[in-house]
């Protein structure tokens, strides 16, 4: 690519950066997409997974945010159905919170006002009852319901939108550090890259720089000499913990008060439970950020105090994981009390014009950001349209394509509904792989129908480079409650004989593969006691 010209380059592969490009490129302009490791593997993959408008928003008094998080959470419900799902919510409050019974009705009737929703069904019922058997029986507890949605796995929605901008001619490029942004007569001109697996330098010219680095912003700035008043990411450290499902426990997630008042999820995720989150400063390497000690005691306390029949301990933690949340730099004390709202950030007045940073943004609107973005550079950009449809005509679309997968690719039918629920209208393209092929029909391990085509789609469509960007981030099986080293090594193995890898490849693959995973998905024993940690 050394001296190629783009029209816009975006630095940040997350699902922000994936979102600009991908309306950039829908916009007729010339599009790079940079990622420095891989799609989705910062902030994206390390977040509480959920598509909501936000109560919390609610309560702080930002209807207009509330509003466009609603709007967003429609248009994905309908638009990516195999990947975005309602979600009901139960909302546990204990007699001594501090919000009252009445404020929180009032909220929640406008919230699903706002939303067009009304639910209350039988299911609903039943799981309120599923909840009270759990709830410490000592205090007295008020439950209320609402419906908002889940993105399990975000993963998925950034490979799928990465395929749309590229459909629409962008370019993307992982595993591609930006060393430094050039700038001439005080304007952004183009970027240095390096492309980190074979180490070479290439210089590329732009008219716009965009940098979507999510909690790297400050750092690319630092590194083209771009200096700013003052931070602009004030960075914030979220973790959580991963737990077996509780018996006897509610299909619906939970919105409840931690030990200390702030408001946490307990959610039903991946035949798991996701516990989080925290809010902590952190101003250190977003690259390396794995849960302290105290956050993972907060969490659990957090969840006995709750469940008290439930004897979660950490012995039971399948495993915890954090991530660095790009929050707007703020003076107050209180992470809590940072807006949670995006803007950009233009570099004219710091000698970098043609330079905007993207500060802020969250799951659910990524996409109205892109929009956002894209206008503030020119390029014309319309709100998608919502169709007339139901959750029955996307069943049954479903269903039928589940049929059609099935019979193109010769696999078993659970196979699949996995495929469909991954892929939606991509997984033709898949089966399309399997049809013919007994290694491509293979199980990436015992312990999962997603099957070793879709590993072969990853690499050949969706960017992949690495085993660890097909298993954690394109066919995220390596999330899974069951995934063991011995699964690792069989889903390398199986990979390798239709990749055609060497003996030598496949190794480093794996090692490579484990580290990471070890990186990001941390075991308690490698993050020891709170005892340990003040030692």
């Amino acid at each position: 690519m050394e001296n190629n010209r783009f029209d816009v380059v975006v630095i940040g592969g997350g699902i922000n950066g994936v979102a600009i490009a991908r309306e950039c490129a829908r916009g007729g302009r010339r599009t790079l997409l940079l990622e420095q490791h891989d799609f989705a593997a910062g902030t994206t993959s390390r977040s509480t997974r959920i598509i909501h408008g936000g109560l919390r928003y609610l309560e702080h008094g930002d209807i207009a945010q509330v509003r466009e998080s609603l709007r967003e959470r429609r248009w994905l419900l309908q638009r990516y159905p195999h990947l975005i799902h309602r979600l009901k919510f139960l909302l546990a409050l204990d007699g001594n919170s501090r919000r009252s019974a009445l404020a929180v009705r009032a909220g929640l009737w406008l919230y699903q006002k706002m939303g067009s929703t009304n639910l209350r069904s039988n299911d609903s019922q039943a799981d309120e009852k599923k909840l009270e058997h759990l709830l410490d029986a000592g205090k007295r507890f008020s439950l209320f319901n609402f419906d908002d949605a889940q993105c399990e796995f975000p993963e998925r929605l950034v490979a799928e939108w990465l395929v749309e901008a590229i459909e629409d001619g962008a370019v993307a490029r992982n595993h591609t550090q930006v060393v430094a942004v050039d700038i001439r007569n005080r304007r952004a001109t183009g970027v240095l890259l390096r492309d980190k697996l074979s180490g070479k330098e290439e210089h590329v010219e732009a008219s716009w720089i965009i940098n979507a680095t999510g909690p790297w912003a400050d750092n690319l700035c630092r590194s083209s000499d771009i200096r700013t008043d003052h931070p602009m990411v004030g960075g914030v450290r979220g973790s959580h913990i991963v737990l077996p499902k509780f018996p006897g426990g509610p299909d619906a997630a939970v919105y409840t008060e931690a030990i200390d008042g702030r408001p946490i999820f307990v959610i039903p995720w991946n035949q798991q439970m996701l516990v989080g989150t925290t809010e902590v400063a952190d101003s250190t390497d977003p690259g390396t950020v794995h849960p302290s000690a105290g956050e993972i005691d907060y969490l659990l306390r957090s969840l006995r105090q709750l469940f008290p029949t439930v004897q979660g301990s950490r012995d039971d933690i399948h495993y915890a994981f954090a991530g660095v949340r790009p929050l707007p730099y703020s003076t107050k004390n209180s992470p809590s009390d940072v807006t949670r709202k995006h803007y950009f950030h233009d570099h004219s007045s710091e000698g970098a014009a043609q330079m905007i940073s993207v500060i802020g943004g969250k799951l659910t609107t990524a996409g109205s950001l892109a929009r956002e973005c894209a206008a503030k550079i020119g390029v014309d950009s319309s709100a998608p349209m919502l169709a007339v449809s139901s959750e029955t005509d996307a069943d049954m679309a479903m269903e039928q394509s589940v049929s059609e997968v099935v019979k193109r690719g010769g696999i078993a039918r659970d196979a699949a509904c996995g495929i469909v629920e991954w892929y939606g209208k991509r997984a033709f393209a898949v089966a399309d792989l399997a049809r013919g092929v007994a290694g491509m029909r293979a199980p990436l391990c015992p312990h999962t129908q997603h099957i070793v085509a879709e590993a072969a789609y990853g690499f050949s469509n969706e960017c992949a480079s690495t085993l660890a960007d097909v298993l954690l981030r394109r066919v995220p099986v390596a999330l899974g409650p069951c995934w063991s080293s011995s699964c690792s090594r069989e889903a390398a193995t199986r990979i390798g004989a239709v990749m055609a890898w060497s003996e030598t490849r496949l190794a480093l693959e794996l090692q490579a593969f484990e580290r990471e995973r070890d990186g990001f998905l941390r075991k308690v024993s490698q993050v020891g006691t709170i005892a340990e940690a003040k030692a």
